[in-house]
């Protein structure tokens, strides 16, 4: 399994790019799409909500169980995949591609992000 370098990740297992005017993209990692096996319906923010890092902001219910999502940083939702609502497998199979979530503009960002390397130590993957 391999996380891409270009990312920071959080300990509940959600990626985060680097921001783009402001605007950043988050995730879950391959390792949580694995453990939580074929997601069937995806719960994601909408457009205009306020998430707090660290705090949940939606569900990925998978044929194994529901499981919160969080997210990584703290700002205003300014984009959600319908994609993924449409079609939540993509969280399986293209988690770091295809299967994003949500797109976050950015007004604090955590000082615990983990770089590639220590999610990799984190995760045991």
């Amino acid at each position: 399994m391999s996380n891409p370098q270009q990312l920071r990740y959080s300990k509940e297992h959600e990626w985060l790019s680097a921001t783009e005017d402001g605007v950043a993209t988050v995730g879950i990692t391959e390792f949580a799409a694995n453990a939580l096996g074929d997601v069937v319906f995806a719960q994601l923010p909408a457009v205009g909500d306020t998430v707090a890092a660290g705090e949940t902001c939606g569900e990925l219910e998978s044929t194994k169980s529901v499981s919160d999502l969080y997210s990584p940083v703290a700002g205003e939702v300014v984009e959600a995949n319908q994609d993924v609502v449409d079609d939540p497998s993509l969280v399986n199979s293209a988690p770091f591609e295809g299967g994003w979530l949500f797109k976050v503009r950015v007004a604090e960002e955590p000082g615990d992000l983990l770089s590639a390397d220590e999610y990799t130590a984190f995760a045991g993957s």
